[in-house]
């Protein structure tokens, strides 16, 4: 694929991650885009993320690409919310999280490339 080299390529899917991670933690301050400073940091999150995920996809696969991108954002999204917001651990959010870990695993281990 033309493109950037493909550790550049990771490291534009890395900071897409990076700013989706902002940009949903973000969203949940806005209070529904009722408060100004939190709704613009979601906005120009989600701008820098879809940017440097389309330019990461210059040499990724996307459907690889948009795996490892959803799946470690929701993973640290949801560890956010435990670890810093006050949402629960149960059980099942435990599996849940591992199985999106493991699905992104087994993409990448599976000769996705």
């Amino acid at each position: 694929m033309p493109g950037y080299p493909r550790p550049m390529g990771y490291g534009l899917l890395a900071g897409a991650i990076a700013a989706e991670i902002i940009a949903t933690t973000s969203m949940k301050y806005s209070e529904g885009f009722t408060r100004l400073w939190p709704s613009v940091v979601t906005g120009v999150g989600y701008l820098i993320a879809f940017a440097l995920l389309a330019q990461a996809l210059k040499t990724l696969q996307v459907g690889t690409a948009y795996a490892i991108w959803s799946g470690v954002g929701t993973a640290a999204v949801a560890g956010i919310g435990i670890l810093f917001l006050g949402e629960t651990l149960s059980l099942a959010k435990i599996a849940g999280i591992v199985l999106i870990v493991a699905g992104v695993a087994v993409l990448n281990l599976g000769g996705a490339h």
